[in-house]
């Protein structure tokens, strides 16, 4: 697993584009993880790239990345831009939730 909040929060991106939604749901929080993700649902997006803002870790085991993701859907540009919250339990760090700014 990884060592930090920022690096999950860069594997996660990755398993998007890749569409590895086994991964993603191991590593959300269980009390906030959905029972799937339907990746593949059509039309899907086209991952262009990400952009971590900030990485602010409180204490040993809570910490916040803020992120923007470009991405392209049906030919038009957009951009998400989140503030996620994630958590340390028994050595592992777990997505909770996030906050998607305003672009």
């Amino acid at each position: 697993m990884p060592d930090t909040a920022e690096i999950l929060m860069r594997s996660r991106y990755t398993a998007y584009t890749l569409h590895r939604e086994k991964y993603l749901l191991a590593t959300w929080h269980p009390s906030t993880c959905p029972s799937s993700l339907e990746l593949t649902q059509s039309p899907t997006p086209h991952w262009l790239g990400l952009t971590v803002k900030r990485h602010l870790q409180s204490d040993t085991d809570h910490a916040i990345v803020e992120f923007v993701a470009r991405y392209k859907l049906n030919g038009k540009a957009h951009r998400l831009h989140e503030i996620s919250r994630f958590i340390r339990e028994n050595h592992a760090w777990r997505y909770i939730d996030g906050d998607i700014l305003e672009n």
